[in-house]
């Protein structure tokens, strides 16, 4: 989840707590730099526990059940599915488990060092097993299985029981690719894709799924052709080490420092799930992720076996306005400006972005190979991208001769660096007042699958539909609780409003639809609570503690502060907000919330704040009650429901036969039940959305943005939860032309004890 984020240096009320830490800390100086042999991960392990015990919301003790939680934490993130360690590896792991907080404390990385060279080990081995796996065809026709539920399934007691691990797994992925590839043959090319992926074994592994992912290319480029039994064999097993490769590839990538990054998230994950280190690199992406903007040529990069190569350009960017470099090229040499070129191929992805990445202004040339096999120079001024994927957008659609807007708002960004630059607050005001421009008789406002991201957004958002008060309250630590206003007597709509949530929505989202609820101002309708995430954490640039290190960047670490409140009083952390209106969800019964993470901090409650609800919603509860009602009665959304169980009982499906006769079986069984579901995935609202003018006149130059809308505009077309969102717009319409005086609308909102 993102998080709501207030920098330190906006938040007055920890400024002290920072500047006895940098006092404190000044030691490192002559600790570290003046040291013959500079150790930055003992740095860092000062750093991070010094600072968690005097800033976090709320420290744990480090003693022995501190280091059993990072000892179980970090084995299971560096091995989740039991295939690289052996139990003889972990005997000898375990005399560390109740020393892991003495270690923290001597600064001493003997458990780290140890786990990390052994998995480098058998990693290493492993290559040689899948390969060998790989060489010789499987029998299909051997009756045995497979159980995928590796949370509970113990570490391999020898190299031999490792590697009849790795061949069911393999096995397992194969079968799955043959079967479909046969179902396929066999239908002259045409496959129910849904139900496909409806039936698929449930496979957490990212290479044994990317594999599922190449059957679909490789089957779509033999189209046509009819091959034998043996050939479809041959082509899983060959596509499976494809992926393996990849994968393997990919964790070549990795150096030792993102398996200490991987260490230090599972030491501050013990004091809440929001807590965490964040590397030089991820700190960038973090930034990009809450501003979202970044400085380069816009395009998105991925890793092909030793090869960089152009997965997307972003509409808007250098890149895309240049009109040379396209998707599919594979970068080969990178020079800044007139400067000589440097070879990529086999560089670690990151360090290719860093090389392409660069100020505003400044020149990147890049040798591309072009997917025509032609080599080409191409240059590139930098410049500020946008990725217009963060940014808020909206849509008009007519409904019984009204007219309404739909506004999504994906995230709550914010350029902490530039006052002047978009902000979701400043973004949400401007497509509230184009959708008036338009007429619209009311908003949705979805926030389904928000994050979260900046505090002070919320309360601008919130402010545009209300008069003033309070919008959330926060607490820190051992401190009196602070109330956010909206001091703006403005209100920028005042007509029917709709929040759409669902548990996904968290943080940031979840105060603006607690406030939006508290006030009675618009209708909550969504799943039957919000993710319940009600911390706040503030980025501290762990540079700053240091005058100088010959280490380098340390990173950042974003750590819980505060919690906040609802202006009721109460604490959306693990309850989040319950929906006014509920809807039937598909994952409404899988374990997904804050309530059900590890570590999550406590529900809880203060004083209310003072605020006056809106009393200018006539028809406010019986909208509710005629939506509650249509719900009930729809076949569509008692299918959801029931699918939603459906899906809840599968996710407790561990166990797979590799019997190819048994497997086509139960897959069938399952694409028979699926087949329930398919009205799911057909179903369409016969509502047209369209994009304001402003926007169809940018599309009108912009064919990339106009395919992303039209896009957008589809699925709107085919979602029913937005469907009974302005039907509950339509219950909020004023039976009575009139409106009210804006003075008797202004005295019905006056604040009350409440």
């Amino acid at each position: 989840m993102n998080t709501i984020i207030t920098f330190m240096k906006r938040n007055y009320k920890i400024l002290l707590v920072v500047t006895f830490l940098s006092l404190s800390l000044l030691a490192f100086k002559s600790n570290y730099a003046n040291s013959a042999d500079p150790d930055k991960d003992k740095l860092l392990l000062e750093l991070l526990t010094f600072v968690l015990e005097k800033g976090h919301y709320s420290p744990v003790t480090m003693d022995d059940e501190f280091s059993k939680g990072v000892y179980k934490d970090y084995l299971e993130a560096l091995d989740p599915s039991k295939r690289f360690f052996l139990q003889s590896d972990i005997d000898e792991f375990s005399k560390y488990e109740l020393e892991l907080d003495d270690e923290l404390q001597n600064k001493d990385l003997t458990f780290f060092d140890l786990t990390y060279t052994r998995l480098m080990k058998r990693m290493e081995e492993s290559k040689a097993i899948y390969k060998s796996v790989l060489s010789q065809p499987f029998d299909y026709k051997v009756d045995e299985s497979f159980n995928t539920n590796y949370e509970k399934m113990p570490y391999a007691k020898n190299a031999t029981e490792l590697t009849e691990r790795w061949r069911k797994q393999i096995k397992l992925s194969t079968l799955s690719s043959l079967v479909d590839r046969l179902e396929i043959q066999e239908n002259n090319g045409k496959v129910d894709k849904d139900l496909k992926e409806a039936a698929a074994p449930v496979n957490p592994d990212a290479a044994f799924q990317e594999n599922a992912n190449q059957v679909k290319k490789e089957v779509a480029a033999d189209a046509g052709k009819v091959k034998t039994f043996e050939e479809l064999e041959k082509d899983t097993r060959e596509s499976s080490i494809k992926s393996l490769d990849e994968y393997f590839g990919f964790i070549k990538d990795l150096d030792r420092n993102d398996y200490f990054s991987v260490y230090l998230n599972t030491i501050t994950a013990r004091f809440d799930p929001h807590t965490n280190y964040l590397a030089p690199e991820e700190k960038e992406r973090f930034d990009v992720s809450i501003s979202g903007k970044l400085e380069g040529i816009g395009a998105r990069l991925q890793k092909k076996n030793d090869y960089t190569e152009i997965s997307e350009l972003i509409s808007g960017g250098p890149a895309w306005r240049g009109k040379q470099l396209e998707a599919g090229d594979v970068v080969i040499k990178v020079a800044q400006g007139n400067q000589q070129a440097v070879d990529v191929v086999g560089m670690r992805l990151d360090d290719v972005v860093k090389k392409i990445k660069g100020p505003k202004g400044t020149e990147v040339r890049l040798t591309v190979k072009k997917v025509d096999g032609t080599i080409k120079v191409i240059s590139i001024i930098r410049d500020i991208v946008e990725i217009e994927e963060t940014y808020a957008k909206s849509s008009i659609v007519e409904k019984n001769g009204l007219k309404y807007g739909v506004i999504y708002l994906p995230k709550f960004y914010i350029d902490f660096e530039n006052k002047d630059g978009r902000d979701a607050g400043k973004d949400i005001a401007l497509e509230v007042s184009r959708l008036k421009k338009e007429g619209v008789n009311g908003i949705v406002l979805d926030v389904r699958d928000d994050g979260g991201g900046s505090l002070s957004t919320v309360v601008d958002i919130a402010g545009l539909f209300i008069e003033e008060g309070p919008i959330v309250q926060i607490k820190s630590a051992g401190k009196r609780k602070e109330v956010l206003y909206d001091r703006d007597k403005k209100i920028e709509w005042d007509g029917p409003l709709v929040i759409m949530v669902n548990s996904f929505s968290a943080s940031a989202s979840e105060i603006l639809a607690a406030a939006i609820q508290d006030y009675k101002r618009g209708i909550i309708i969504g799943s039957k609570q919000t993710y319940g995430k009600g911390t706040v954490q503030n980025v501290i640039d762990l540079n700053q503690f240091v005058r100088s290190s010959s280490a380098g960047d340390l990173g950042a670490l974003k750590t819980t502060t505060q919690k906040f409140y609802r202006i009721n009083g109460g604490s959306t952390q693990l309850e989040g907000v319950s929906s006014d209106v509920v809807m039937p969800d598909r994952y409404a019964y899988l374990k997904m919330g804050e309530r059900d993470v590890h570590n999550a901090m406590p529900w809880d409650k203060i004083d209310p704040a003072q605020y006056g609800v809106w009393t200018n919603n006539k028809n406010f509860n019986q909208a509710i009650a005629n939506s509650k009602n249509r719900i009930a009665q729809n076949a569509q959304f008692q299918l959801v429901e029931d699918n939603a169980k459906w899906i809840d009982s599968r996710s407790e499906d561990y166990v797979y036969s590799l019997n190819i006769d048994k497997f086509k079986l139960a897959q069938k069984q399952i694409e028979e039940k699926a087949k329930k579901y398919k009205p799911l995935q057909n179903y369409k609202n016969n509502l047209k959305f369209s994009s304001l003018p402003y926007e169809s006149e940018v599309m009108a130059k912009d064919s990339a943005l106009k395919e992303k809308r039209d896009r957008w505009h589809e699925s709107l077309s085919k979602d029913i939860y937005v469907e009974e969102a302005l039907n509950v717009l339509d219950d909020l319409q004023s039976k009575v032309v009139a409106k009210k005086p804006m003075e008797a609308k202004l005295k019905s909102n006056k604040l009350v004890k409440s």
